[in-house]
């Protein structure tokens, strides 16, 4: 191929948490059109592409995509990207656990609606979260799906460089690659999936191996997101053949790897202290060590919880804890109330609860101002506990947020994070890390969340399955570019 290859960049990016009772609408989404794409380096080290930015929208993870948001940006994605026709290839970042009003899997219909535009000729190549779920016909309809392989993600920019030579080298070798997708009966929160703690490090070490195999492109496993009630809803393996030739040892492949995960499920666990809320609070409030970092799990912003549950401020409170930070309570009434009172002032207000109504409810404190950040920070001290309200739903992970309201996060007993699994910064100056098993919309107590939608039966909502075998036997193919394994029973596929 002479010359420059033409390929476009596009793409909706959204992990939707379906429990929660709040919408992800157009405000929520951050949108970058043209040029503005280009800028984030990743496009820059491929001289031998023309690229076409046209859409990338994405938004944190929040609820349900409301149905006319979604339409409305792929409506412009699709008319931009007509306008950069005709393409050698497509570029997806994406995340692979979208749900939309009305609509369903969102991949499944973004990818459908970009294959259906550009033809079947042209490669798509997409990259994704590993809480991804994914529907088979999202494998269909891209020619190659690559994934992150660590958790907390520290390799998004690896993975689209990844995907990006995918790609260039699918457009100039004509190679037309294909998705071996098996989807296997196992349901896990994130927070069991960590990548450098047994089970998950030998497994994503595995992959390195699957892809030295001749004609094996790619090898990916997906944890999946536990909070996405939908049909796909499960850990996935993707291994990706060069070409029609490869497929069948990318099948054993990708069954081996399969069975390996299923075999070991009983080992996936968190990596810390896992605690109903009152023991955790008791247990930080005895340990010797300081900061205790405790994660409200069942509030994790990053996940898609609401931010705004207080019931890890009401306990502290009971307990009469000291030396305690809050970090931090969404509730934009309450940052408003606080800056009009001013530092120094004494306010009575009723702090969260207001945007998660189903597992919470606001409660009524008396407090100091102690601090303001206007306009997004606020610090209000209630007894021994200080709480950094917020007005938007946001985690707060850097120590950048402490010290602008002159918390020194080393000097506190106890830090109460809006999280899960706990991002690099806080990880590194908590001296004792435990989970708080609390209520809200990201819950780990998945037996207690009203799943309607996933596919059962499923581990470990419904027992052991220990009669359930994940096979290598002959399985049909979908439209000729995926094959996939989802039928599982006892005697094996």
């Amino acid at each position: 191929m002479k010359g420059k290859i033409r390929c476009a960049i596009c793409g909706i990016r959204h992990e939707t948490n379906t429990f929660s009772t709040l919408k992800t609408e157009l405000e929520n989404f951050r949108v970058r059109r043209g040029e503005e794409i280009l800028q984030d380096g990743l496009f820059s080290s491929f001289e031998e592409v023309e690229w076409v930015p046209t859409l990338l929208a994405g938004a944190p993870p929040h609820g349900l995509v409301s149905r006319e948001t979604y339409l409305k940006l792929k409506e412009e994605l699709l008319e931009r990207l007509s306008d950069a026709l005709p393409l050698d290839g497509v570029y997806m970042p994406l995340h692979g656990a979208m749900e939309v009003g009305e609509i369903g899997d969102g991949e499944s219909d973004l990818v459908g609606s970009v294959r259906e535009l550009i033809g079947e000729e042209v490669p798509i190549v997409a990259s994704l979260d590993l809480h991804g779920n994914i529907a088979p016909a999202f494998a269909e309809k891209a020619n190659l799906l690559t994934a992150y392989r660590t958790t907390p993600h520290v390799d998004g920019f690896q993975t689209g460089m990844r995907a990006v030579r995918h790609l260039i080298r699918c457009v100039k070798e004509g190679i037309r690659p294909v998705n071996v997708l098996v989807k296997i009966p196992l349901l896990l929160p994130g927070e069991y999936a960590i990548t450098d703690v047994e089970p998950s490090r030998s497994l994503y070490a595995s992959l390195r191996d699957v892809e030295s195999e001749d004609g094996i492109m790619d090898a990916s496993i997906l944890i999946g997101c536990a909070w996405t009630d939908s049909p796909h809803t499960s850990v996935s393996v993707i291994v990706v053949a060069e070409g029609e030739e490869k497929v069948q040892r990318a099948r054993e492949l990708a069954f081996g790897l399969a069975r390996e995960i299923w075999n070991r499920r009983w080992e996936f666990g968190p990596e810390v202290e896992t605690l109903p809320v009152e023991e955790a609070i008791r247990k930080a409030m005895t340990a010797k060590e300081h900061p205790v970092v405790i994660s409200d799990s069942g509030d994790n912003v990053t996940a898609g919880g609401a931010g705004d549950m207080p019931i890890l401020l009401e306990k502290l409170l009971e307990l009469g804890a000291t030396d305690a930070v809050i970090a931090g309570i969404t509730d934009p009434d309450a940052v408003a109330g606080c800056i009009q009172a001013g530092v120094g002032s004494e306010v009575t207000l009723k702090v969260g609860g207001k945007l998660d109504e189903v597992n919470g409810y606001p409660i009524e404190v008396k407090g100091i101002v102690e601090n303001i950040d206007p306009p997004s920070l606020v610090l209000l001290k209630v007894e021994g506990v200080r709480v950094m309200l917020i007005p938007d739903r946001r985690p707060i992970v850097a120590l950048d947020d402490f010290d602008r309201v002159g918390i020194n996060p080393l000097e506190q007993r106890i830090i109460v994070v809006k999280l899960g699994l706990l991002f690099s910064q806080i990880r590194e100056i908590a001296r004792r890390s435990i989970m708080a098993l609390s209520p809200g919309f990201t819950s780990l107590r998945l037996d207690q969340l009203p799943y309607r939608r996933i596919r059962r039966p499923i581990f470990p909502l419904d027992g052991d399955l220990s009669g359930v075998m994940i096979g290598c036997s002959a399985a049909p193919p979908v439209n000729g570019s995926i094959r996939l394994s989802s039928e599982f029973g006892p005697g094996g596929v």
